[in-house]
């Protein structure tokens, strides 16, 4: 018996995904976040000062991708590194005044992407 993608959960889920990522970059890219920086914009709104590890942690990335994500969002103006004052080898990731900004228009993004 033939396999049929179209019948397979994991590639209508997957292709699915796809569909919603490329929507969602369609409303947030013209202001300047791709969709790998926006969970890590969504956390940040909900708890301003996490640290990298618990970042990795809480959205599932490996520390590699989310070091590089960072370091964009912070080229980019959207966090600002901050050290730990109780541990001085950490840093805490901070919104700047334009990552804190774009909270509204990028969550009105995605429900709209989510209501399609």
């Amino acid at each position: 018996m033939p396999f049929d993608r179209l019948e397979s959960p994991g590639h209508v889920v997957n292709y699915l995904a796809r569909l919603l990522a490329r929507a969602l970059l369609r409303r947030i890219g013209p202001h300047g976040v791709n969709t790998g920086q926006f969970p890590v914009l969504l956390m940040l709104w909900e708890r301003d000062g996490a640290t990298q590890t618990e970042l990795v942690t809480q959205l599932a990335v490996e520390q590699p991708t989310m070091a590089g994500t960072l370091k964009r969002m912070e080229r980019d103006g959207l966090i600002r590194r901050v050290p730990d004052p109780a541990d001085g080898r950490q840093s805490r990731i901070q919104l700047t005044r334009r990552g804190r900004a774009l909270e509204d228009t990028l969550i009105n993004a995605a429900r709209d992407t989510n209501n399609v």
